[in-house]
């Protein structure tokens, strides 16, 4: 009976913690350079669940991975538009089990409206970090090579004058058509979402005009480039520039790094926590986003990466330079100059790409 009463003390000593299956597993891909490494320790050891954290860094990588079909990934963070949207017009999400994730009570509602343009009725994702498309740039450099180029504009990188006295101190472009062809759609005055042959062209024309002068393409080395002061003027996402600035600090070289979203608007997105449609183990996968959506993990994420999130009760554990920073949370009189985008049909998408081939090519 002893050895009975042993065996069964055994057992059940070695069972998962409470809320997790033997052999838990949650398979995240993610964004590089885009959470705390810690959190993810600390949610193991909380749920017992096992977590496979794979990373890309092009919303093109992670839509033809999804788009395939089995990716193998429990939990996936698409930006609302147009990834989100496409894979959810595509069947290619699973709708959020909201009862497993009562953290979503905790969500900003104002901006989870603002992504229903995606996700009418927010069935498939979650707001995880959000931001803005502007300029990184190092005010010291390019006051010296171009004293009068204006630094809170699009004309700065833009205008072909400008980008030539740029080209000797290094300008980088974000390797995404998704992400430049809205914003030059907006500086040029027309439809961010615009699909019209007329408006296309003169973007095209703004590109092919500054392409001789652009250094480098990327979509996940800006940080680096800016911090180690290898590019004076980069188009990138507002949290990295943050980070590289941060970086530059702490290296102590001289190099000043600063984020501009420029005056003519500046591209407002939001990266959502989502379930693939044929998710492994989804249970898992709404364990992960609703410990995630606690207040003081994403300011953690926050504290960590400089990017906003959309849970308004986790700033009181944000780094108070952190959370008084208008590039990180920007005031409400500059987010109305901010837009959104929509996916664009599959036709116009091909359009668009074909256009952006012949930018890259410098043709």
């Amino acid at each position: 009976m002893r050895l009975a009463i042993a065996a069964l003390l055994a057992l059940l000593s070695s069972l998962p913690g409470p809320g997790a299956r033997a052999q838990d597993v949650v398979n995240v891909y993610n964004w590089t350079d885009y959470i705390d490494p810690a959190i993810i320790t600390d949610f193991e050891r909380e749920t017992g669940i096992h977590v496979r954290y794979d990373v890309y860094d092009s919303l093109e990588t992670l839509e033809a991975k999804l788009s395939a079909g089995h990716s193998g990934y429990d939990v996936v963070v698409p930006t609302s538009e147009p990834t989100f949207s496409r894979l959810i017009q595509a069947g290619a999400l699973k709708p959020l089990d909201w009862s497993r994730i009562p953290n979503r009570a905790g969500l900003d509602r104002a901006l989870m409206q603002r992504v229903e343009t995606s996700d009418p009725g927010n069935h498939y994702g979650a707001i995880y970090l959000w931001g803005t498309i502007g300029l990184g740039i190092l005010p010291d450099k390019v006051r010296a090579a171009a004293s009068n180029a204006p630094m809170d504009s699009w004309d700065l990188l833009f205008k072909p004058e400008n980008a030539r006295r740029l080209k000797g101190c290094g300008i980088t472009v974000l390797d995404s058509a998704i992400d430049v062809i809205p914003t030059v759609l907006k500086y040029l005055g027309r439809d961010p979402d615009s699909t019209d042959p007329h408006d296309l062209a003169a973007v095209e024309k703004v590109l092919i005009g500054i392409r001789p002068f652009i250094r480098t393409f990327t979509s996940g080395g800006t940080i680096n480039a800016l911090a180690g002061g290898e590019t004076c003027v980069a188009m990138a996402y507002s949290g990295d520039v943050i980070q590289a600035q941060v970086r530059a600090q702490e290296a102590r070289q001289g190099v000043e790094v600063r984020y501009v979203a420029p005056r003519q608007g500046a591209q407002l997105w939001f990266d959502m926590l989502a379930v693939p449609d044929d998710a492994p183990d989804p249970y898992a996968a709404f364990a992960f986003i609703n410990y995630i959506l606690r207040p003081e993990v994403m300011a953690r994420i926050t504290n960590k990466v400089h990017y906003a999130n959309a849970v308004p009760a986790s700033r009181l554990w944000i780094n108070r330079a952190i959370a008084d920073d208008p590039d990180v949370y920007p005031p409400p009189l500059e987010m109305i100059n901010f837009f959104t985008v929509r996916a664009v049909p599959q036709a116009a998408e091909r359009v668009r790409t074909r256009l952006w081939a012949r930018f890259k090519a410098g043709s």
